[in-house]
């Protein structure tokens, strides 16, 4: 089996403006619904979210990612095995050591936007909703 160093993935990813033509491009299909929910579900734990968000300054084995995290070594490492079949991180091993990282630009930019959300809701703030031409704007919660 061939491991794929975790430079080696982030370089393989496409620049930003590959996906600008995806961006408001209709309803979601069920499978790509599915997978999304998927993936936002591991938002659902607070040990994966602290997980994750230790990993955004880089690279981490799986000890200090855990005392990061303020969870056991063991809990760590199920709440990894999770996140790297979800694709939100990757793994290699180097020597005895399996170090950690942010699958792509993706999952920080991903982790930056749901915590500038979470303050914004904290604090009452939101956006004034768009509309389409023609149609009389709506403004509630």
């Amino acid at each position: 089996m061939h491991i794929l160093k975790c430079e080696d993935i982030l370089l393989s990813m496409p620049e930003n403006d590959f996906h600008a033509e995806h961006q408001g491009s209709g309803p979601l299909g069920e499978e790509e619904a599915a997978t999304i929910a998927e993936m936002v579900s591991a938002l659902s734990n607070a040990s994966r979210v602290s997980l994750l968000y230790a990993l955004r300054d880089g690279e981490l084995a799986v000890g200090d990612l855990a005392e990061a995290a303020g969870v056991t070594p063991s809990a760590a490492s199920q709440q990894l095995r999770m996140l790297r079949y979800l694709r939100l991180v990757v793994s290699r091993r180097e020597g005895r050591s399996v170090l950690y990282a942010l699958h792509d630009s993706h999952v920080a930019t991903l982790l930056d936007e749901i915590r500038y959300h979470a303050e914004h809701a904290r604090l009452g703030w939101s956006s004034p909703p768009t509309h389409r031409p023609g149609e009389a704007a709506s403004y509630g919660s």
